[in-house]
């Protein structure tokens, strides 16, 4: 059977070179793997080593030859409304959510008979319950085939389509709810029981371990399980389908018969009910194949099952594999296949345990096992994803998952009685866990970030170590452990002092369409903004910077204005980052950013009503003030940066009019560094001021695909006449000058 795992090993390759790296030659390399797979087949008669090779091959020939179904059969309809407005019906499938600029939700889209799922966004709040249709004029946008640079999320959830509203629409409202959308329904119903029911602390981490729904997971709460290592808890997968077979095993009275017929449809309502999330899919398929198994009195293996539910998902969606839950979830069970009994086996030696052989030891070392065992292989992608390697989260897992179980099955019985009484003694096993968090994010070390080059070199070097430990017959664990620890405390060693070897140091953070930028001199470190397409992901671009450098106080903060791209990651950040001073605008504040961050570090807020310089040792540093308080963008604070030989100018998002002002009322040198205001805007970085300050370098904060068009044309014409060194965010990333 495990000529099935290796076939599913190629066949998921195939469709993870054809998701990331989108060809037309799906077919041919389809040929060409088959018949190097046959023949490997063939040749299997005589060298019984090239069964492997054979199953590999053929699978990547199978999955090659699925997408190139897919892409010309499945994608054919959707790929012809690509870039088009065209008046249709959409169905919807979920509820309705509000976004900045209206409402989102998903629905389905019928075309030729064939459904696709699509996510809808609308102009205007309303709410949308399942089996509504949306009658208009809607603008299309492809989710797949479109490149890695592309957002992969969707796709790897099964969204084909976006459509934005073009005109006015019509709602059909569905008084009777399709059987179809019937789980949605249930999941609306329970969180809302859970709210009802549940203490406001407690009711967030509830809803998300029965249902997965982060939404009212707080930032910090979500900074904390990510720090900690244990935002596996709050994914529906594995775990909380085995405490589910286990209730239905223990009521059936362990009769396989009765646990299989009960258990099955049970775990799939289970799954139907979370959004058939790829997590939750894979353990699911898994769970049932293991009840199958016990009722056909067959051995369950465990490789081969998982192997099975990833064919299927794929089967039915290629694209799946770019789901980051989907590469979590089956990275973590195969770490755990591979390493967990090794490892336990290791730590329950006689002569390692001596006098500490006993039973609660032995179940001790079986968690830890499991723990380590599914870090191995989620850790490089929690890195690629997240930027995030938490080196606590074996010790949070221990404190933690063994309350896990009881919650849920509190949750569980709650939901059933709609008892407030109960929830409120379920409360306190949740705050436990939250409180285990915090307490362990908390730790010096609990996490390292990969915005350090250093723990990207290290992680390699750990991975490159455990190559060699696995592959030698002797394993001198000891030596091992000793290297990767010696060579962390290494990393970490030079990603802190590499900051102080530089006289003047300006870090441009690459956080979409936004501002965030690091001015750092003689041991003190300044933020100016912090800001971009997604707030809370400005703000851990800006944390685990900072923290990579070992820096988790700022010397100060400095908002140029109060537009949430240049503004709204700094609550956030300030729940991970303290700061001796912020420096705010005295300008209109719309939305009441200065009351925030006056709670968030009271007594720290400054605002500036007139020009300021702030001296410390060579460096000095010139606050502009707004000249006005209601002229929005025009009224940005500039920053003029000196330090050393190194002068820096930040003009916030001024235009013609502001930078006019500004070089009225002030006398500016020549400058090293300019940043573009307005994110490239045509309306700023004007010839005269490039005229006047005649920067070197000029560096341009945006995002990329941004739907204002920055930088402009005109802007980076402008530019290139002065001669300027052009740096842009969007194509260079987080961009570091040393001056």
């Amino acid at each position: 059977m495990r000529k099935l795992m290796w076939f599913t090993v190629g066949f998921g390759v195939a469709c993870a070179f054809c998701a990331y790296f989108w060809m037309e030659t799906y077919l041919d390399m389809a040929i060409f793997a088959g018949i190097l797979g046959i023949a490997f087949g063939i040749l299997t008669r005589k060298v019984r080593n090239f069964r492997i090779p054979a199953a590999i091959l053929l699978g990547l020939a199978a999955g090659f030859a699925m997408f190139h179904i897919y892409n010309n059969v499945t994608l054919s309809d959707a790929r012809e409304l690509d870039g088009k407005t065209q008046r249709v019906t959409i169905i919807v499938r979920d509820y309705s959510w509000e976004t900045n600029y209206g409402t989102a939700v998903d629905g389905s889209l019928e075309l030729d008979d064939r459904r696709y799922p699509v996510r809808v966004y609308l102009d205007d709040q309303v709410a949308l319950n399942p089996g509504n249709r949306i009658k208009g004029e809607f603008e299309f946008e492809m989710t797949a085939g479109v490149g890695l640079e592309e957002v992969l999320y969707h796709r790897g959830q099964g969204t084909y389509l976006y459509a934005y509203q073009k005109g006015n629409i019509a709602v059909e409202r569905c008084w009777s709810t399709p059987w179809r959308d019937l789980p949605a329904v249930w999941r609306e119903n329970l969180k809302q029981t859970i709210d009802r029911c549940f203490p406001e602390d407690a009711a967030p981490f509830a809803k998300a371990l029965l249902l997965g729904d982060r939404t009212d997971i707080d930032y910090e709460t979500n900074t904390d399980f990510k720090v900690s290592g244990i935002s596996h808890v709050i994914a529906v997968s594995g775990l909380h389908v085995s405490i589910l077979f286990g209730l239905v095993y223990l009521f059936s009275g362990k009769r396989r018969f009765l646990t299989t017929i009960i258990g099955v449809p049970m775990v799939l309502l289970f799954a139907a009910v979370a959004g058939f999330t790829p997590s939750i899919t894979r353990a699911a398929i898994m769970q049932c194949l293991m009840m199958v198994a016990m009722l056909c009195q067959r051995e369950y293996d465990g490789p081969t099952a998982l192997s099975f539910s990833a064919l299927v998902m794929l089967i039915f969606d290629p694209l799946m594999i770019c789901s980051v839950s989907f590469q979590l979830s089956f990275s973590c069970m195969a770490g755990i296949f591979c390493f967990a009994e090794p490892l336990q086996k290791w730590l329950l030696e006689e002569k390692r345990l001596g006098m500490w052989d006993s039973g609660p030891v032995r179940g001790l070392a079986a968690s830890l096992s499991v723990s380590l065992g599914s870090c191995v292989l989620t850790s490089p992608l929690c890195a690629v994803y997240f930027g995030t390697v938490s080196l606590i989260g074996p010790v949070t897992n221990l404190l933690t998952l063994w309350v896990i179980t009881f919650i849920f099955y509190g949750v569980m019985l709650v939901c059933l009685l709609e008892s407030s009484f109960l929830a409120g003694i379920v409360a306190w096993p949740i705050r436990y866990v939250l409180g285990c968090s915090s307490l362990m994010a908390e730790f010096p070390l609990a996490a390292v970030y990969t915005k350090s080059l250093y723990i990207i070199a290290w992680l390699v070097f750990v991975y490159l170590l455990l190559a060699l430990y696995l592959s030698r017959k002797d394993k001198p664990a000891v030596v091992f452990g000793s290297l990767a620890v010696l060579s962390l405390c290494l990393a970490l060693g030079l990603s802190w002092a590499e900051p102080w070897t530089d006289d003047c140091r300006m870090t441009v953070l690459d956080v979409g369409q936004g501002q965030a930028i690091l001015l750092q001199s003689e041991g003190r470190t300044f933020l100016v903004d912090c800001g971009g397409d997604y707030e809370e992901d400005a703000a851990d671009v800006t944390a685990e910077t900072l923290l990579s450098q070992g820096i988790s106080r700022l010397d100060g903060v400095i908002l140029t204005h109060y537009d949430l791209d240049h503004a709204g990651g700094l609550p956030y950040l300030l729940t991970r980052i303290e700061t001796d001073l912020i420096l705010l605008p005295h300008s209109l504040d719309a939305h009441g950013m200065g009351e925030q961050l006056e709670k968030l570090a009271p007594g720290a807020v400054f605002r500036v009503m007139e020009d300021q310089e702030l001296t410390f040792g060579q460096v000095n540093m010139t606050l502009f003030a707004p000249e006005s308080y209601n002229s929005g963008n025009e009224s940005s604070m500039c920053i003029l940066f000196r330090a050393g030989k190194c002068d820096i100018l930040i003009t916030g998002d001024r235009g013609e009019a502001g930078e006019r002002l500004l070089l009225k009322l002030h006398d500016l040198p020549d400058v090293d560094v300019l940043v573009a205001g307005h994110h490239g805007s045509k309306n700023s970085t004007t010839a005269a001021l490039l005229d006047t300050v005649r920067p070197e370098y000029v560096f341009i904060s945006v995002g990329e695909g941004n739907r204002y068009g920055h930088p402009a044309e005109e802007t980076l014409e402008r530019l290139y006449e002065s001669g300027c060194i052009i740096y842009r965010t969007d194509e260079n990333g987080t961009i570091i000058y040393r001056g």
